[in-house]
């Protein structure tokens, strides 16, 4: 099985896609969806209760991609743990044989959300890639966990120092992925800086994108995903389209084919919108991969 590790550090443009789950999924559902993406992307990611709302578990997620022969990338994020949970859950993903892992602080619970949960945030963002990175064996460096981590895209400064960035690489990060970016202005220059700063020599960088199916998916992310970059064109396109989801598709297709060609980027991640068979159209609509 080729893991994400290995694509990502490549020479040719990497793909990973979302796993879809909910409270109610099954492993005959993450099996389904696991069938339509493999074949078109390098990994699969498995997201930790994004929006605080209750899914199954990363590591259950994990194990079942695992256990069809797929390289599974779970998120983990420091909102719903103490130390104790997330180095077990560590030690978890370790013993199944995951080899990659997204890591991050995360979101706080929103004020007024239907599950009404404490935020933990018992270590922050960077103490748990240090904690991650303990685990690597000393004598075989590559046998460790391939870390990575969040990275916002913004316009940085002449003078833009990216102070926390290169903490994280310190820490043991060595990719990081953007949040959602359809706005390529904004990350043609974010590009260009980390570019110019070398960390593009410490970090593969993904970019985050979606298949956007309407108009109305489009605000809502835009207004609860308050990081996304999604640019009023877009938007409107969706909305003047006579088939909004192919609109969703092609939108998404022009934009991975120019992502790939922006100096520094090594990949796109395609986030869910509870479609997975968009995915494997968007990817194919781009040129960048037909079907293994």
């Amino acid at each position: 099985m080729r893991t994400f590790r290995e694509a990502v550090q490549g020479e040719k443009f990497t793909q990973t896609a979302e796993l879809t789950l909910t409270r109610d999924s099954t492993r005959d559902e993450v099996c389904r969806q696991a069938d339509v993406l493999a074949r078109y992307v390098d990994a699969i990611q498995v997201t930790d209760n994004p929006y605080a709302w209750v899914q199954m578990s990363a590591v259950s997620a994990a194990a079942i991609l695992l256990g069809n022969g797929i390289d599974p990338v779970p998120i983990l994020t420091c909102r719903d743990r103490n130390r104790i949970a997330i180095e077990s859950d560590l030690l978890g993903l370790k013993a199944l044989g995951v080899t990659s892992l997204i890591l991050t602080r995360g979101h706080k619970v929103p004020k007024k959300h239907v599950v009404q949960a404490a935020n933990v945030f018992d270590i922050t963002g960077r103490d748990l890639i240090a904690l991650a990175a303990s685990f690597e064996d000393e004598d075989s460096p590559a046998r460790g966990f391939f870390i990575g981590t969040g990275a916002r895209v913004f316009r940085p400064n002449r003078d833009w120092s990216a102070d926390s960035l290169s903490a994280r690489a310190a820490a043991g990060a060595r990719f990081l992925q953007t949040q959602l970016c359809f706005n390529l202005n904004i990350l043609r220059q974010y590009m260009r800086a980390m570019v110019e700063a070398k960390l593009t020599w410490r970090y593969s960088v993904i970019v985050s994108l979606a298949v956007l199916p309407s108009a109305i998916t489009a605000q809502w992310v835009k207004k609860n995903m308050s990081d996304s970059r999604i640019p009023k064109p877009i938007i409107q396109r969706l909305e003047q389209a006579g088939d909004p989801e192919q609109e969703g598709i092609r939108i998404c297709a022009e934009l991975m084919q120019e992502i790939s060609e922006i100096p520094g980027v090594s990949g796109i991640n395609l986030m869910t919108t509870g479609d997975a068979d968009a995915i494997p159209a968007a990817i194919e609509a781009s040129g960048l991969r037909t079907r293994a």
